[in-house]
């Protein structure tokens, strides 16, 4: 063995050492870390930040749609409220904050000592606040941030000011950083599960990531392919989007929505899992239909790529094509209602009982069911055309990204919360919480839905007086929605720093690997793997 190697094998033991005695001090361990818990954590801190801004963004929206005339802001601001509030609650709150989960439990749950490629994970993390910090610069720079809704439609965004390549630049970042998460997710599920742990051994949660990951790596590519094709229509001369020079606005929609509509799925998908590992713990019962769960689920990622045109029914599309994407929009409901027959199945006779978790799991299920059912309703064609456009739409998406997607994270959060951090959280305060977001939240988007069918059209900042009463409703769950999160960043905190010693096994009915290993979670685990029965 020549000295080189020797003095390798020495640094590698010495290596090995420093991982045992756990995390680095100091602030540097969080900008080299590899591990995944505290890449995690970093994911879901990010996460929340972004949701704070891009609530703040929201209620000035919703500020200024407090009263008909123009109150606070210019048009042309308001425009770009929404248009970022939009592009930080998608990619910066909703996405990182499932990513987040994912990197915390995924090796926990198939018993894996950490993710597959590790440096990839630092990696992907650290693009996002570069990425965010450029997209947030924009509002800095003449002429303001993006000003054409989050789907950044052709020809209106080539109009923006300097602020477009910028955009752009964000939106390439955070795409890389998705694609690399996805493969290392991918990655580590398919090949560090524990000895046992057959495909369909799995929890639900890691079977929804690993469809979710697959679905992130085929539509984020188009994503970006459209934006590119934004930035050489503006400064090198083609014209993909330009009528004057034989291209067509309409391609725009449709690059766009053939990855919008999986963009919906790989943002509700990763909830679906939680709620589906809550759900069983506390009605304290195995899920109901288990292989159907996955089927559903892989169901759902293949027919989101092929129903993106019904965001597009008034483009003047043929009958065949209206037909058909009418036809399959409705086809998407039939996994979906098996998904929540099966919850409901699941409590069916449980012995139930209502922790905080368990009550986001109920409200999940209730509220995303009705954000589908309004789904429903745009899919007809006749009445889209009624729809299109209005706040109905607006009302729809946010009970499916709300009510849905948030809604999972939070039931997440306060679900295994104690096993992050080895303290049990208060759950009364958690209880306020849900009641608090549960009924304001309500409140802030049901008007809506009378708002959109009585005509009011979306992204407007001013408005007839006959939408005012609805507005003014709107606007005062908006704020009583943004302030109840303050209460959830306190509960938090409160958990991080102290209360009641958790147990391993946290909750009295919980299943799994990650309960086997004491809370809070060590900063290493199954260096040995576990044996699934």
């Amino acid at each position: 063995m020549s000295a080189a190697t020797t003095r390798d094998a020495h640094d590698d033991a010495h290596h090995d050492d420093h991982h045992h005695h756990g995390p680095e001090p100091g602030v540097m361990r969080w900008v080299y870390t590899t591990n995944h818990k505290d890449i995690g954590t970093l994911y879901l801190v990010f996460s929340f930040l972004m949701l704070l801004l891009g609530g703040l963004l929201a209620l000035g929206i919703r500020t200024e749609l407090w009263s008909p005339g123009l109150q606070f802001v210019e048009p042309d601001f308001f425009n770009q409220l929404t248009t970022m509030h939009a592009l930080i609650m998608v990619f910066g709150a909703i996405m990182p904050a499932t990513v987040g989960f994912a990197n915390w439990m995924v090796p926990l749950m198939i018993g894996a000592p950490d993710m597959a490629l590790p440096r990839l994970n630092n990696w992907s993390f650290w693009l996002l606040p570069f990425a965010f910090a450029l997209l947030i610069s924009t509002f800095f720079m003449e002429g303001g941030a993006p000003a054409a809704g989050w789907t950044l439609y052709a020809p209106l965004v080539l109009q923006g000011g300097a602020n477009l390549p910028f955009a752009i630049f964000a939106i390439h970042l955070m795409g890389i950083a998705s694609v690399m998460g996805a493969i290392n997710i991918i990655v580590t599920i398919l090949n560090m599960r524990a000895p046992g742990m057959t495909l369909l051994k799995m929890p639900l949660f890691i079977w929804t990531w690993l469809i979710t990951a697959f679905l992130l790596v085929a539509a984020m590519p188009v994503f970006a392919g459209a934006v590119t094709m934004l930035l050489t229509d503006k400064f090198f001369g083609t014209s993909f989007f330009d009528a004057a020079g034989g291209g067509d606005p309409v391609l725009f929609q449709h690059i766009f929505w053939f990855f919008g509509h999986p963009e919906v799925y790989i943002m509700i998908l990763p909830s679906f899992g939680i709620v589906s590992q809550v759900i069983p713990t506390f009605a304290r019962k195995p899920l109901f239909g288990y292989e159907s769960m996955v089927y559903a689920t892989a169901s759902i990622a293949f027919l989101s790529f092929i129903v993106w045109a019904h965001h597009m029914f008034t483009v003047g599309m043929p009958l065949a094509g209206e037909l058909f994407f009418m036809y399959t929009t409705m086809l998407i409901a039939v996994p979906t209602g098996v998904k929540v027959f099966n919850w409901v199945a699941t409590m069916w006779r449980g012995s139930m009982t209502f922790e905080t978790p368990m009550l986001y799991a109920i409200a999940f299920v209730i509220l995303f069911t009705l954000g589908g059912f309004s789904g429903l309703m745009l899919a007809i064609v006749p009445s889209d055309f009624q729809y299109h456009d209005t706040y109905f739409v607006v009302a729809h998406f946010h009970y499916v990204l709300v009510t849905g997607s948030l809604f999972g994270i939070f039931a997440g959060v306060y679900y295994w919360l104690p096993k992050w951090t080895g303290n049990m959280y208060d759950e009364r305060l958690g209880k306020w919480h849900f009641w608090l977001s549960t009924i304001f939240v309500n409140i802030l988007f049901f008007p809506q839905h009378f708002l959109g069918l009585a005509g009011m059209p979306r992204r407007v900042p001013d408005y007839a007086v006959q939408f005012a009463d609805w507005n003014m409703v709107s606007s005062i769950g908006g704020f009583g929605f943004g302030l109840s999160q303050l209460l959830f960043a306190w509960i938090v905190l409160q958990c991080c720093r102290g209360g009641k010693q958790a147990t391993a096994e946290v909750w009295d009915g919980s299943d799994g690997l990650e309960w086997t290993v004491p809370s809070p979670a060590p900063y290493h685990t199954f260096e040995t793997p576990p044996a699934v029965r």
